[in-house]
């Protein structure tokens, strides 16, 4: 089996307050440890890290030196995130099958888990990494409460994401089409009709998104 991991990496940090995604957190870009990460996952035969324009050089440079591998390639990123993620689908090798997109943001995935969603994609269409809530889940409008829903049937998306990659460009061919706007692929996938999978996740795996999030981060690596 042979699996490309995107990792998106182009976002302009509207609710961080800046690019996060090439911050130095305990001395290395927060990229780093994604790319890290996935490298040490048989499975995976190319890296693709989307990036924006401005600063496709330094990972390009940052990935030789610091890696030395052939197997890294950084794409220039698109305006969305989907629109990055397509990015990075169009430049997978041609023989690879299969794609784990994974949000550069979520520095602390294990080598596990990337494993037991590459593995458990073979069941489906797609599996994604999730965790159950533990409190009580309300659904709003205008302020209101206005149902109380079962946790038991909620689970909260978190990346990896593994998709068949000739069914993942169908989805992103129906969104075209029908003009979605989503943020995530799994998303795409459901409305496109195709089964997608979730397998447990860990909260140790959060999206480092808010000033708070970084102090939890530093927090772990000591």
């Amino acid at each position: 089996m042979s699996v490309a991991a995107i990792i998106p990496a182009a976002g302009i940090g509207n609710r961080f307050g800046e690019q996060k995604q090439f911050k130095l957190l305990k001395g290395k870009p927060l990229f780093h440890y994604a790319i890290e990460t996935f490298l040490k996952v048989s499975h995976i035969k190319q890296v693709l890290v989307v990036v924006p324009e401005n600063h496709l050089s330094f990972v390009e440079k940052y990935s030789k030196s610091v890696f030395k591998v052939n197997s890294i390639k950084v794409v220039m990123g698109g305006s969305r995130r989907q629109d990055s993620v397509k990015k990075g689908i169009e430049a997978v090798e041609e023989y690879i099958n299969t794609v784990c997109i994974h949000d550069a943001a979520r520095p602390f995935i294990s080598k596990n888990l990337i494993e037991a969603c590459i593995n458990a994609s073979l069941n489906a269409d797609g599996a994604i990494i999730a965790v159950r809530p533990v409190d009580t889940v309300k659904f709003i409008s205008n302020g209101k409460v206005k149902e109380t829903l079962n946790r038991e049937n909620i689970w909260l998306a978190q990346t990896p994401q593994v998709f068949n990659k000739e069914k993942l460009i169908r989805a992103f061919k129906y969104s075209e089409i029908h003009k979605l706007k989503v943020t995530d692929e799994s998303t795409l996938m459901e409305k496109a009709g195709f089964s997608v999978i979730p397998i447990e996740g860990s909260l140790s795996n959060f999206k480092i998104t808010k000033l708070e999030d970084w102090v939890r981060a530093e927090r772990q690596l000591k």
